[in-house]
């Protein structure tokens, strides 16, 4: 097993993460996308396993050259809403702040993996001060969200001078960061960071997670430091075909989120990213799996949500609970059991 971030396909068919047989063709799909596996994740493959749902996950598979023509390089429409680099303001009051486009792994299924990895799609310095000069002259932005990119590959000193800048426009009153950090490269998740997100504004962490599995001792260990320090934790998970796309994997997930206090926030639909067609299900067994959710605890639930391609943003894509019946002039509503009622 590898003690390095596996980056090509050489080093993963070297350590036996695929076939000598795939080479040729996976060498293709490198050449379009990032690689990047720690050894974190590494550890968690069952190279025994053709279904393991971490190796699905991170290992790249000649499918990704499979494009469909619904599939788009930027599917959630990011270009129409950047305003300058670095800056998608999608929603008035809330803006996305990329300053890195580099992340620990790389996830087959990533929206964003037309430009994840490139060095060109990091901010420069010049680039950062002109992003800070954009959500100071906006007046109605409430929130800020880091991601990119991952914001926790950055070193904490240089994370903490973009908090303190943040923290210092009067208007932003909210931080948020989107990070897998903690569950797949969790040392990072140090004393130093630990005090690089204590600033004068509140700083909420999503955490995106997609199996148990992937709750190891070190990554249960790198979020209990986090809310410990008082920072909330959110949760965001991708809903995945053959990973976490039955009701057991993925009622135990949110569980795992619950018991390790991160708040279920969101259930995505697998966007329409080029090469990622093998990973998503119907809308269809997305709501019927939201459905089943409902009879574990209230804590449990995430919204389930698809970015509506083109830029118009998130829309929660849950099946109706709640129906007119005109006969009987009622309301018939779905209790967790799939039973009916009339409420007048």
């Amino acid at each position: 097993m590898s003690k390095k971030t596996l980056r090509t396909i050489e080093s993963l068919a070297k350590n036996q993460f695929v076939s000598p047989a795939d080479i040729v063709e996976l060498e293709q799909v490198a050449e379009h996308f990032s690689v990047a596996i720690t050894p974190q994740m590494q550890r968690l493959i069952d190279k025994s396993n053709p279904n393991d749902p971490i190796a699905k996950q991170f290992i790249p598979d000649v499918k990704e050259l499979i494009h469909a023509s619904n599939e788009n390089p930027d599917p959630i429409g990011d270009a129409v809403h950047t305003k300058i680099k670095g800056i998608v303001h999608r929603y008035p009051d809330r803006c996305l702040f990329m300053p890195v486009h580099v992340c620990p792994v790389y996830c087959r299924f990533c929206f964003r993996k037309e430009k994840v990895g490139m060095s060109e799609q990091t901010l420069t310095p010049t680039e950062i001060d002109a992003a800070f000069s954009y959500i100071a002259e906006h007046k109605e932005i409430w929130e800020v969200i880091l991601t990119g990119g991952d914001p926790f590959i950055l070193k904490p000193a240089i994370l903490k001078k973009l908090l303190q800048r943040l923290s210092a426009i009067k208007h932003v009153e909210i931080i948020r960061i989107h990070s897998r950090v903690p569950m797949v490269d969790s040392l990072r998740i140090n004393d130093s960071m630990i005090s690089a997100l204590k600033c004068a504004k509140p700083v909420y962490v999503m955490i995106h997670a997609n199996h148990p599995t992937e709750f190891t001792p070190e990554a249960v260990e790198a979020c209990a430091r986090l809310v410990d320090a008082g920072i909330p934790l959110l949760s965001q998970t991708v809903l995945l075909k053959d990973i976490n796309d039955n009701i057991e994997t993925l009622s135990q997930l949110m569980r795992c989120f619950v018991k390790n206090r991160i708040k279920p926030y969101y259930l995505h639909h697998g966007d329409l990213a080029l090469g990622t067609g093998h990973f998503r299900t119907s809308i269809e067994k997305g709501q019927e799996l939201a459905k089943q959710l409902r009879r574990f605890s209230g804590l449990c639930q995430p919204t389930y949500v698809l970015d509506i391609p083109g830029g118009h943003g998130k829309s929660p894509i849950h099946a109706s609970y709640i129906s007119v019946d005109e006969k009987s002039n009622c309301y018939q509503v779905e209790d967790y059991q799939g039973k009916s009622h009339c409420y007048k």
